[in-house]
C-alpha cells in the first residue's frame, strides 16, 4: 500500500488557495491520499462542510431540547469563517465572542430606544421606528467594533436580528450569546486537534 503522504505539488497548490491548513488537516488524519485523487479545493470544501454541519448541528440540537435559540441566522457566517479562515483575525475568539456581544448590546439598545415592538408577524412591515432600530444598530456595532478592534462581520447580522425584533427577549439574547462562546469552543477543539495554531482568545494577526 503506497504512502498516504500527498506529494509537493498539492501542498503548494493548497499554500496558493490560502489552505495549507487543511493540507495539514488531511495528513494528520492519514487522509493524505484524498489529495492524490481529488482536487485540494474539492478536499477544502470538504473540511468545511464536515466541520460546519457537525458545529451547527450540535447546536441546533441543544436548542431543540431547551427550545431556545441556540442558533440562529449569523452563528452560520461565524462557523464558516471558524473553518474557512480560522487563523484569519476575525475568526479569533476574542473577536467572534465580544463582536457578537457588541451586536447584541447595540441591537437591543435600539430595540428598546426606538420602542420597536416584537412582532414576528409584522416583521415584513417597514415603518420609521424599525428603519431608525435597524440603522442605529447597525452604525454603532461597526463603530464600536472598529474603535475596539474587535471586527467580526457576522456581528452585523446579530444587530439586525435583535433590533428588528426577530429576537429580543433579554434571556434569548444570553442563549445567543452562549451559542457563540459554544461554537467558539468548539472551532477551538477542531482547529487544535488538526494541528492548527488557533489561538486561545486573540489573534496573532495584526488588524
Amino acid at each position: 500500500m503506497g504512502s498516504s503522504e500527498a506529494p509537493p505539488r498539492f501542498q503548494s497548490r493548497f499554500e496558493h488557495h490560502g489552505a495549507g491548513h487543511v493540507f495539514a488537516v488531511v495528513e494528520k488524519m492519514r487522509l493524505g491520499w484524498l489529495l492524490k485523487h481529488f482536487p485540494p479545493l474539492l478536499v477544502w470544501a470538504l473540511y468545511v462542510f464536515v466541520n460546519g454541519f457537525m458545529t451547527i448541528a450540535l447546536l441546533a440540537t441543544l436548542g431543540v431540547l431547551t427550545d431556545t435559540p441556540f442558533v440562529f441566522p449569523s452563528l452560520g457566517p461565524t462557523a464558516y469563517l471558524f473553518f474557512f479562515a480560522p487563523l484569519g483575525t476575525s475568526s479569533s475568539p476574542r473577536n467572534a465572542i465580544l463582536g457578537h456581544a457588541i451586536g447584541l448590546l447595540c441591537g437591543y439598545g435600539a430595540f428598546w430606544i426606538t420602542g420597536t415592538p416584537n412582532a414576528r408577524e409584522a416583521f415584513h412591515l417597514v415603518y420609521w421606528p424599525r428603519v431608525i432600530a435597524a440603522s442605529l444598530s447597525l452604525a454603532s456595532t461597526g463603530a464600536l467594533m472598529v474603535l475596539l478592534r474587535v471586527s467580526h462581520p457576522p456581528a452585523g447580522a446579530t444587530t439586525l436580528i435583535v433590533s428588528l425584533g426577530i429576537i429580543s427577549k433579554p434571556s434569548y439574547l444570553v442563549v445567543i450569546e452562549v451559542a457563540v462562546c459554544l461554537l467558539t469552543t468548539q472551532a477551538f477543539v477542531i482547529n487544535r486537534l488538526a494541528g492548527l495554531p488557533y489561538p486561545i482568545w486573540k489573534s496573532s494577526q495584526t488588524t
